[in-house]
């Protein structure tokens, strides 16, 4: 069984997936929804769950970097609690402070296009939300 780490913004929600060992995480898509209608990823969401098998779903928890949780965070809290009821699966939220900080700068010394960063952004703060999570189980999923 895998498991999948969401990276879940206002427009978009980065998808990743483990390995079925839980050792690495691989950036596989985005997915664009409107954050007002909580479903609007659901039919993609649900597609990407059968299809990899995953049996845990880590989602990304910005918060401020004093450790306190705003507006982003509570967001993903909700999220977070709707997929569980939706998917039946067990949910963790991961502090993911800087990662897309981190991953931007990556494509950055990797000299990426804007554009073409815009496009990977979501997916690779996503990966190093669940490498970060796997690495914390030392593999054991």
């Amino acid at each position: 069984m895998k498991v999948a780490g969401l990276d879940v913004g206002s427009k978009t929600i980065g998808v990743a997936i483990s390995d079925a060992l839980g050792w690495t995480a691989q950036g596989l898509t985005t997915i664009y929804w409107n954050e007002e209608e909580i479903s609007s990823a659901d039919e993609e969401l649900q597609k990407i769950i059968k299809e990899n098998e995953v049996s845990q779903i880590v989602v990304g928890l910005p918060k401020n970097m004093n450790g306190s949780i705003g507006e982003r965070g509570e967001a993903s809290e909700r999220y977070a609690e709707y997929l569980k009821e939706k998917y039946h699966l067990p949910v963790v939220l991961w502090d993911e402070r800087l990662t897309t900080m981190a991953a931007e700068r990556v494509l950055l010394e990797a000299d990426m296009s804007r554009k073409k960063r815009k496009k990977v952004i979501d997916k690779m703060a996503a990966s190093m939300i669940l490498q970060g999570y796997l690495d914390s189980k030392g593999g054991v999923i």
